[in-house]
């Protein structure tokens, strides 16, 4: 079977990219890396800056789904996704030495001032990131399971937002903490189970 030099490009320039930077990785070390001929690269790629965009939609098939999948798994309570997604992440992270972030948000601190085609798409990923969050915390809610007040959706933005927060200090720190103080914040506090007011025994309430 004849090789798939774009997907080889592609999977190549994701390793160095995610390790390096994108501005610190050069086409040739891409093109070592992915043992394919120099001319490869710019039929496939008009200009590096198309090489970006389709390096976003190629860490979004390649690297998310598995993570996503646990966001939409029926067989767990939403709560218990979440917090099942936040494990999966850290464990990934652990994998890497902590010296790789999540190659969106080290994207987006790198190119959105540079270029608003990359950026554009960065913001799509991380909202569709953030919305399939929603979803989970919509569910916890119609559930009984969500303090009231939080707004789901809202909810979920705050939370992806402190999280790649956590994982930048994380990278500056290069330990687990950053993550563990981010999940207790999250699971004790913004979205601990609501509490019953005082002196009623939900369990003894029956339909009339």
């Amino acid at each position: 079977m004849k090789r798939d030099a774009r997907r080889a490009i592609l999977d190549a320039g994701a390793e160095l990219v995610h390790r390096k930077g994108f501005n610190n990785t050069g086409i040739k070390e891409i093109l070592d890396l992915a043992q394919v001929p120099k001319g490869s690269f710019y039929f496939y790629f008009p200009s590096k800056e198309e090489f970006g965009l389709a390096l976003i939609d190629h860490y979004r098939e390649v690297r998310t789904p598995a993570l996503a999948q646990v966001l939409r798994d029926p067989d767990m309570p939403p709560l218990d996704r979440l917090r099942r997604f936040f494990e999966l992440a850290r464990q990934r992270y652990q994998e890497w030495d902590y010296e790789r972030g999540c190659p969106f948000g080290n994207l987006a601190q790198e190119m959105c001032d540079l270029s608003p085609a990359m950026c554009e798409k960065l913001r799509e990923v991380l909202g569709g990131l953030s919305r399939g969050m929603g979803d989970v915390l919509n569910e916890a809610a119609a559930r009984g399971e969500l303090t009231p007040g939080l707004e789901p959706y809202e909810t979920a933005a705050f939370v992806m937002d402190a999280w790649e927060g956590a994982v930048l200090r994380m990278k500056a720190e290069k330990n687990v903490q950053p993550l563990l103080r981010l999940e207790k914040m999250v699971f004790s506090r913004i979205l601990s189970q609501p509490q019953s007011a005082p002196g009623t025994d939900t369990r003894n309430i029956h339909a009339e």
